[in-house]
């Protein structure tokens, strides 16, 4: 299973790799991979993690969660 978030303040690379990492510290996520250029970011889970958990994690390092869609 895949989720895109849609994600707003990202502005350079360090930003990307600072929402892949606090994706990837989630239990349940197998990867994860953000695109500046598109605003997004898109994970594999293992297991289903909560959207809230996935809005949390990266709104605590200062970005904005615009939406979380189910791929």
């Amino acid at each position: 299973m895949k989720k895109k978030i849609l994600i707003e303040g990202m502005t350079c690379s360090h930003c990307v790799r600072h929402v892949e990492d606090a994706l990837k510290e989630l239990d349940g996520i197998k990867s994860a991979k953000a695109v500046l250029k598109e605003k997004c970011a898109v994970v594999k889970l293992g297991k289903d993690v909560a959207d809230d958990r996935i809005r949390e994690a990266i709104e605590e390092m200062g970005y904005e969660v615009v939406d979380i869609l189910s791929e």
